[in-house]
């Protein structure tokens, strides 16, 4: 019966690169967003990434380990982990939109870190110059979901198939 164990998790490494690819680009557009649009994360949007950072890696090696026909147990535990990581970031999401819309209070350091210049000539000024942004404002609001909003959107939708691969037999 292992074998026939190992066949079928194979069947997951195209799904399991899939969903590691869909977390990369969610992080990937907070961050162009960062650096090229030029919006400044707050606290709450930084704690949001977390999950994408940890979830990524572990999804690789859950593909890693489904493709090479690794024990079916190993990359069911790492999918289950990368879904529940995915349920983590939803429930961030919902915390943070819930404190854009003032429906409760937010954490009382909510400020970025500012980045900025490396050269310490420049570092007060960059300081001076940047305000961080506040957890209870949304920078931008699409089909009236901020940030925050469809990181929710994207975490449900990236944790279903994690979820649904960690169970299936």
């Amino acid at each position: 019966m292992p074998r026939l164990n190992a066949a079928i998790d194979r069947s997951r490494a195209l799904p399991l690169l899939a969903i590691a690819i869909g977390m990369t680009l969610v992080v990937g557009t907070a961050l162009g967003f960062e650096y090229i649009g030029g919006y400044i994360p707050c606290a709450l949007c930084l704690k949001q990434r977390l999950p994408y950072y940890i979830g990524i890696p572990v999804m690789l090696l859950a593909a890693l380990s489904a493709r090479l026909g690794g024990p079916a147990l190993l990359t069911r535990t790492l999918a289950l982990a990368g879904g529940l990581l995915m349920v983590y970031g939803a429930c961030l999401g919902i915390y943070h939109a819930g404190v854009e819309w003032a429906w409760w209070e937010g954490p009382a350091d909510c400020s970025a870190a500012i980045g900025g210049s490396i050269d310490a000539g420049n570092l007060l000024s960059d300081l001076n110059a940047k305000k961080p942004p506040s957890c209870t404002e949304a920078a931008l609001r699409v089909l009236g979901l901020s940030f925050a909003g469809w990181n929710v959107v994207a975490s449900v939708i990236l944790a279903a198939p994690s979820l649904r691969i960690s169970y299936s037999r």
